[in-house]
């Protein structure tokens, strides 16, 4: 197997676990300390459900009703591109990573099953799936909101985002560096 990278060999690493696991929680305060250490960040987020992200009746959303397979939408402070995928087969994580920009880590949200390392996310509260450290190498961590086995990977409380950047920067940043490394002028 070939782990999956982004554009100039910028490493990727997945935020998994089960339904209401403290994902989308840990992965936005996963990137917000990452930034403050002076790291750019991309993020990918995958769903098993429809979404919109320019529903209603605005512009775009008329463009992509009336036919347009692709629509971007552009503004001074952002853009988007949207593309309805029309029974195409749903785009891989590393199909995905490529279009990103160089930056200096992809944190992506789900892909339980892409190569790539993973941190699975445990919630005393969140659904209770198997532990998927115990039968996926891929999961180089785990953060968990209660005593849990981690399966011989480092143990991180849920909440120690400290603990989890300086593991990223550590394990994932600066042993598989890309072009950029935004912090790497730090001492």
């Amino acid at each position: 197997m070939t782990e999956i990278t982004g554009r100039n060999g910028t490493p990727v690493i997945a935020v998994v676990g089960w339904k209401n696991s403290g994902k989308t929680t840990l992965t936005a305060r996963l990137v917000a300390e990452l930034v403050l250490r002076g790291y750019r960040v991309a993020t990918v987020k995958h769903t098993h459900h429809a979404f919109e992200i320019d529903g209603g009746d605005t512009d775009s959303a008329r463009h992509r009703r009336a036919g347009a397979r692709q629509v971007a939408v552009v503004s001074p402070e952002r853009m988007a591109v949207i593309k309805e995928l029309s029974g195409e087969a749903e785009p891989g994580l590393a199909e995905i990573v490529a279009l990103l920009e160089p930056c200096d880590v992809i944190i992506a949200e789900g892909y339980k099953r892409a190569d790539v390392p993973k941190i699975e996310a445990r919630r005393r509260d969140g659904r209770q799936g198997e532990a998927l450290a115990a039968r996926d190498p891929g999961v180089v961590a785990v953060a968990a909101d209660h005593d849990v086995d981690a399966s011989g990977r480092p143990l991180f409380a849920l909440d120690d985002i400290d603990g989890l950047a300086g593991f990223i920067e550590r394990e994932v940043i600066r042993a598989r560096p890309g072009e950029y490394h935004g912090a790497a002028k730090r001492p």
